[in-house]
């Protein structure tokens, strides 16, 4: 039946994109991809009409449903009666429909970004980073055949499409020759045609007197010889400067100018999840970045935790890392030796392979005291209340399986904010 309903939908998906004509804006990468999308549209939609996935729409189910506009019909076939005929309307008349569509497309299995690329050609493409230790690796051989899967998004486009190549991303830097589309390159440490540099975490200039603690990423665009500054509020880490850079990039090849995209900017929201600020409780600051987690963007956020300064406890809490197959021990290892390097007072590990990163950080130093593992997420709570107090800065972070949502909901000033907030609010996430 899945099978079925996937041919349906593919065939629907193209239909639509043949009969309305929109443009198509693929994303793809192991990193960052879902916040260049938000970013993007951010951008976009505040001059144009556009659409892009919600939440993970950027299988092959998910894909063609964004294209039709309309949500999964679950196990209700009277819904997925009016989703295939409303896919046949936009099919068959020229209705209204969005001029861009802003296409996150997923890849867990060798074939997946050449089947989505295939049911909708990017006119803009963009692949955001791969890393050495990405996730979603179980399936397949080793990072470069993943890293080719993902640039399936550049071979597939023509002479007429633009490619954004992040030239800090080896692997992208080495197709570039291998492409048709006219590039447009980023970069925070390369000359690029768009580079963003001066990269702080701060408080809003506007903001000053209202909060002692960090509200933001303050950086500086680069871009034919002018130098704009730009200020992100509740965002941190350096994924959020290059889901800016995608946006910008994406804006400027829509004949944007660089104060239009900043302004747009301003209303950018990252994905519930990824290293966005939340008031906690006992005017402590918690970084949730608890959507998921790969070794590389650990890395990231241990980084960005490690340049925060505050007076109170330096608390880190970590869970599991999934889908990393082969690499998987070796990666949690490798993750408890950073934290032992950093000046963090607090590992609070969760999860099965978590346990490695606990074991890591004490092999490597941290005082075993400060250490601790727990099985799941709900036994976690109790430790994590009880070390929290006044200007205490807390990392949360762990792939979906450890739900580590949960914990930054009962650490949050005003949990009645936890739909808003956070991941996983919805349909049967709140009920496992």
């Amino acid at each position: 039946m899945k099978q079925t309903l996937e041919k349906i939908l593919y065939t629907l998906a193209r239909m639509i994109l043949k009969r309305q004509k929109p443009d198509v804006i693929g994303i793809t990468g192991s990193v960052g991809k879902t916040s260049a999308k938000e970013a993007i549209y951010a951008v976009l939609d505040t001059k144009y009409s556009v659409r892009r996935n919600i939440r993970n729409y950027n299988n092959e189910i998910g894909v063609p449903l964004t294209i039709i506009g309309s949500d999964t019909g679950g196990r209700n076939p009277f819904k997925w009666a009016w989703i295939l005929t409303k896919g046949l309307l936009y099919g068959a008349i020229p209705l209204p429909y969005p001029k861009i569509l802003v296409l996150e497309m997923g890849a867990d299995h060798p074939g997946d970004i050449k089947y989505l690329t295939t049911l909708a050609p990017a006119n803009v493409g963009a692949v955001t980073a791969i890393g050495d230790q990405p996730s979603h690796l179980e399936f397949f051989k080793d990072v470069a055949q993943l890293a080719k899967e993902k640039h399936i998004m550049f071979t597939h486009m023509s002479v007429d499409d633009t490619a954004i190549v992040n030239l800090d991303e080896p692997y992208s830097r080495d197709i570039m020759e291998k492409i048709k589309a006219k590039p447009f390159t980023i970069s925070l440490k390369r000359e690029a045609d768009l580079q963003a540099v001066e990269i702080q975490y701060s408080r809003n200039p506007q903001d000053m007197a209202k909060s002692p603690q960090i509200n933001g990423l303050s950086f500086k665009f680069h871009y034919q010889g002018s130098v704009v500054p730009c200020f992100i509020p509740n965002v941190l880490g350096l994924p959020q400067v290059y889901a800016s850079l995608f946006a910008a990039a994406a804006g400027i090849t829509y004949n944007m100018n660089l104060v239009e995209i900043i302004e747009a900017l301003q209303q950018y929201r990252p994905p519930q999840g990824r290293m966005n600020l939340i008031a906690g409780q006992h005017q402590s600051l918690i970084i949730d970045d608890s959507y998921n987690s790969s070794p590389a963007a650990v890395r990231e956020a241990l980084n960005v935790f490690s340049k925060i300064e505050s007076i109170g406890k330096r608390i880190v809490c970590l869970g599991d890392m999934e889908e990393l197959g082969k690499q998987s021990k070796r990666a949690h290892t490798l993750v408890g030796k950073k934290v032992a390097e950093l000046s963090i007072e607090y590992l609070l590990a969760i999860g099965e392979k978590a346990q490695g990163i606990a074991d890591a950080a004490i092999a490597n130093g941290m005082d075993r005291e400060r250490v601790n593992s727990f099985k799941t997420v709900e036994e976690a709570i109790t430790k994590v209340r009880h070390l929290v107090e006044a200007d205490s800065v807390v990392l949360v972070k762990g792939s979906q399986s450890t739900r580590m949502e949960k914990l930054v909901e009962a650490i949050m000033d005003d949990p009645d904010q936890a739909e808003e907030l956070l991941v996983r609010q919805y349909g049967h996430w709140k009920t496992v």
